[in-house]
């Protein structure tokens, strides 16, 4: 088994950072692809933001309340399939987590769906 850290991806354009609002998902659960795992905060909306993978959470890597630049760690999972980078530093940089490209809004009014690339 290997682990693989899902980065917190580029959710807007201009954005540097987020903030960990919440997570929805604790240390030891199983989570499938596309599973929304924490959401962030920008200055710009709310965002919950899904896996782009599949395993069991190893490690949360910040706390809510907590900024996370983009690029940066937000979770560690053990995945089965040893296939691609890994946390360990195999192919390291931004490429190391694939996007989903999807990511759910959250707001007062509606919550909206909205792709991201």
């Amino acid at each position: 088994m290997a682990t693989r850290a899902m980065r917190l991806p580029d959710v807007g354009e201009g954005i540097a950072e987020a903030e960990v609002v919440r997570w929805l998902v604790e240390v030891g659960d199983r989570v499938r692809e596309g599973d929304p795992v924490v959401e962030v905060m920008t200055d710009k909306a709310t965002v919950e933001l899904p896996t782009p993978f599949a395993g069991t959470v190893e490690r949360l890597a910040a706390e809510p309340g907590e900024l996370v630049a983009v690029g940066a760690d937000l979770l560690h999972l053990r995945v089965e399939d040893a296939a691609g980078p890994t946390a360990a530093g195999n192919g390291s940089g931004p490429q190391e987590v694939r996007s989903t490209g999807t990511a759910q809004v959250s707001s007062t009014a509606a919550t909206t769906s909205v792709s991201g690339r």
